[in-house]
């Protein structure tokens, strides 16, 4: 939910694509608010010097200098047979550090693949599409979501030739007036039921491909 300011959301909206472009994941940006090139040239930088797993493999260093120590102290007849530990030492690293008050590079931003998605040109682009009595904008986007799933191979076909990947997909201030959803501006809106349609439809297309979705939405704003 964004708050009235926007601050939060918007944090974890970029950490969300950033990771994704750190880990080589596609990446679907979709905004009716400002541009997805836009959004990408704000995505913080990257700590990649990996302070964190230097600290890590010291912690590991001295659990070997204290297992070399215990196995001097052990009786010759127990000393081949496999130690059991009472908790794990190995760290496994999930997720990457970011330096909010720096951009990232446009050169590790372009290393990866982007689809986006802008409403006003959309809109602008193709003739009006009214389906299902759903918002034309969220058609619109479910259209692009389907087309970019299937052409690229995230439904799982063709595994043999191609790498698998992941799709992060990440959709800003679903739900506002400049979606077209009058949800947010009056209380007998047009098409009543668009938001729940579009997302029902959404998670059903995520559940059949390799994609993750990050959203956006105005609470605040919504009667």
């Amino acid at each position: 939910e964004e708050d009235k300011y926007d601050l939060y959301s918007s944090l974890l909206f970029k950490y969300f694509l950033a990771e994704g472009v750190v880990c080589g994941h596609d990446l679907f940006v979709a905004s009716a608010k400002e541009h997805p090139d836009n959004i990408l040239k704000e995505l913080p930088a990257p700590l990649l010097d990996d302070t964190h797993g230097k600290e890590l493999g010291d912690e590991a260093a001295a659990v070997k200098s204290e297992d070399f120590q215990d196995s001097m102290k052990i009786a010759w007849r127990y000393q081949n047979l496999p130690k059991v530990e009472a908790s794990p030492t190995t760290h496994t690293k999930f997720g990457h550090y970011y330096d909010v008050s720096k951009k990232m590079s446009p050169e590790l931003c372009q290393s990866v693949k982007l689809h986006s998605f802008y409403l006003h040109e959309e809109l602008s682009s193709e003739p009006k599409m009214k389906t299902c009595k759903m918002n034309s904008g969220y058609a619109r986007l479910l259209q692009s979501i389907q087309r970019i799933i299937s052409q690229e191979g995230f439904d799982g076909s063709d595994p043999q030739k191609k790498k698998r990947n992941v799709l992060r997909i990440g959709i800003q201030s679903l739900g506002s007036i400049l979606w077209g959803d009058d949800v947010s501006c009056s209380y007998t809106p047009e098409d009543t039921h668009s938001l729940t349609k579009f997302l029902y439809v959404l998670r059903g297309l995520l559940r059949k491909s390799l994609s993750a979705c990050i959203i956006t939405v105005p609470a605040h704003l919504i009667q």
